[in-house]
């Protein structure tokens, strides 16, 4: 450990008790309580890993969680076989039938968007829940398999407790106006470009 001496403790000391004094008048400043719109979004990896970091924030509060998947299939992830173990706690509702290149059939994305967004609206109405995560909902909207501005009005109409996140690339400027929490990912590097496989508890 390098030596520090006297004096660089002391101003060390006077600096972080200021930096503490402002920090506590900001969040004693904070005073509103409500469920958050969160919007994980951009180019970068992360977002649904993201997503299901707070699902277990969440949980370890003891509130329930919801998950609807749009467009993925219904993939045995790391994080569904984990977050299982949570019981009825935790509800998983894989909706999707692979991405738009897979399907190639506009009308069977459009379907299971359509029915994936009946199921978001359910659980978003359950008092149970605390937290739904309606993930790569962006990627339908982008793709325009489900009206943008009846899901808008449907997130802003939320019972006021209820926190969601949607996540996905390119998310909508609609959708961003309205959210609480947006958080852009970008991307600097990624092991893809070479030539690495998508791998079990990184990927998946």
């Amino acid at each position: 450990m390098r030596e520090i001496d006297e004096k660089q403790a002391e101003r060390h000391k006077a600096k972080m008790e200021k930096r503490k004094a402002v920090q506590d008048a900001e969040v004693a400043g904070k005073t509103v309580e409500k469920g958050l719109l969160v919007v994980n979004t951009g180019p970068g990896k992360g977002k649904s890993t993201a997503a299901f970091g707070l699902a277990l924030r969440m949980l370890g509060h003891g509130r329930r969680v919801g998950v609807v998947q749009f467009v993925k299939g219904a993939w045995k992830t790391g994080e569904t076989q984990a977050l299982e173990r949570f019981g009825d706690m935790f509800v998983w509702h894989a909706m999707g039938e692979g991405f738009t290149w897979e399907t190639q059939d506009l009308a069977r994305d459009v379907a299971a968007a359509e029915r994936a967004w009946a199921k978001a609206q359910e659980m978003m109405a359950d008092e149970s829940f605390g937290l739904v995560i309606l993930d790569e909902l962006n990627i339908a909207l982008r793709y325009d398999y489900l009206d943008l501005g009846s899901v808008v009005a449907n997130l802003k109409a939320r019972r006021p407790d209820l926190h969601v996140v949607v996540t996905g690339r390119n998310a909508k400027p609609e959708l961003v106006e309205v959210a609480d929490l947006v958080t852009e990912m970008g991307q600097v590097k990624h092991h893809f470009a070479a030539g690495v496989k998508a791998q079990a508890g990184i990927e998946f």
